[in-house]
């Protein structure tokens, strides 16, 4: 027998405020959405038919060339391995220093724990950006450390970690702590209860730390510019990328650039499109149950 489904009955005032709302977020789609769409569909364009505009978002020819023109010009097949480098580095120090920060924050009790907690979130508002670049580059420096990518995934980690370690700690905060003790009767030390009872549990929050961080160090341009000046070979897409725009003989290839900004795009978008399903409530969680 079909089962009668509940009709939800709305008010005019409930439909008028649900009629605005989808209409923002229309809108809110649109403006998010146009952007990439423009630049996908520009990469197919040829320059000059950039560079006069119109109204016409589609391509009048198709050019297939600009793209293998960004993978030769850009030398995408070494640009893409330091991004790669660069993305991953950034992720996995990530995922290591916030789980442990946010368990140890949860369930460890020491003097000045919510002193340096508060410091640690308070970082969360503030960015120096580029006036921190000159003391990062001669640190790195007196390190000896300059000639490679490893200051840059090092700096780039480090920047984010005060959201990280916040969306960790309101996570353990919702694990029950009878859990923590039922590990410690069974013998279980306190690193041990991390990597067996908690990591196993963090996974939602960990999946949306590793698009969070992914997406950090795919995106990072002024950092790695600075760091790269004088060794090609070290540089991401970002950077190859926006070098692209000076391919063209005397015009700016914007055609070469859009093509070689929509091949950057697909591993984050594959990134995102693995982890998808834990991001948004790892997200919520860690936010609300801290």
């Amino acid at each position: 027998m079909a089962k009668n489904k509940a009709q939800i009955v709305y008010s005019p005032k409930q439909k008028a405020i649900r009629a605005i709302l989808w209409l923002l977020l229309v809108i809110v789609s649109i403006v998010v959405i146009f952007p990439v769409l423009y630049i996908i569909l520009g990469s197919f364009k040829e320059n000059q038919e950039l560079l006069l505009g119109g109204a016409n978002i589609f391509p009048q020819k198709w050019v297939i060339q600009n793209y293998i023109d960004a993978w030769n010009q850009a030398n995408f097949a070494v640009y893409t391995k330091n991004s790669l480098l660069l993305s991953f580095g950034v992720m996995l120090i990530s995922l290591i220093v916030a789980s442990m920060a946010g368990y140890v924050f949860s369930r460890k009790h020491f003097p000045g724990k919510e002193i340096i907690y508060g410091i640690f979130t308070a970082f969360m508002f503030i960015n120096v950006g580029s006036v921190s670049l000159r003391p990062l580059y001669e640190l790195a420096t007196q390190l000896k450390i300059n000639t490679s990518l490893w200051p840059v995934i090092l700096f780039s980690a480090g920047g984010g970690q005060a959201t990280y370690i916040f969306l960790c700690r309101g996570y353990v905060n919702s694990v029950p702590k009878e859990l923590d003790e039922a590990a410690r009767i069974d013998g279980c030390s306190f690193f041990q209860t991390y990597s067996r009872i908690i990591i196993p549990m963090l996974k939602p929050v960990l999946a949306t730390i590793a698009i969070l961080s992914f997406r950090q160090g795919w995106n990072e341009y002024i950092m790695p510019r600075v760091f790269t000046m004088t060794n090609d070979s070290l540089r991401p897409l970002t950077v190859g990328v926006n070098m692209l725009k000076n391919a063209g003989d005397g015009a700016a290839a914007w055609n070469i650039m859009f093509a070689g900004a929509t091949i950057a795009i697909i591993p984050i978008l594959v990134v995102f499109i693995c982890f998808s399903r834990y991001f948004m409530g790892g997200l919520t969680a860690g936010a609300v149950k801290g």
